[in-house]
């Protein structure tokens, strides 16, 4: 009788720690996404920088977002080509052992890609905002 009681316990304290490991797991892994389709490629307007120590920008017009503007970033010219699909990109930067950062890139299926600014222009929403 004692080994049967223990032999239950066993199995139930196996079945428990197994189940408490995965509802862990699962909390702890969260579906972040680090890919997002804007569009297809449609045109670009191109601005200079303001005073001698500013950037070079592009502003992108796609398929999905038609106002330039909506989609920006720092370069002297775009290689983007008409009808490439276009997606922003975010990377996370760990440079020391606590903090870190996201970094945006506006790319291509092929190896064209430019870091997006901050700050998207049109109505100064923060270029995070497309993947909250």
């Amino acid at each position: 009788m004692n080994k049967l009681i223990f032999l239950i316990l066993m199995v139930l304290t196996v079945s428990c720690s197994s189940f408490r490991k995965s509802s862990a797991t699962l909390e702890e892994d969260e579906l972040i996404i680090t890919r997002k389709y804007v569009g297809d490629y449609i045109e670009h307007r191109q601005t200079g920088p303001e005073n001698y120590d500013g950037p070079n920008m592009i502003w992108i017009k796609t398929t999905l977002e038609d106002v330039y503007g909506k989609i920006s970033g720092y370069g002297r010219k775009c290689e983007f080509a008409e009808g490439d699909r276009l997606y922003l990109r975010r990377s996370f930067y760990s440079p020391g052992i606590v903090t870190g950062y996201w970094v945006y890139t506006i790319e291509n299926d092929a190896s064209v890609s430019y870091r997006a600014t901050d700050l998207q222009h049109d109505r100064g929403v923060y270029i995070r905002s497309w993947f909250e």
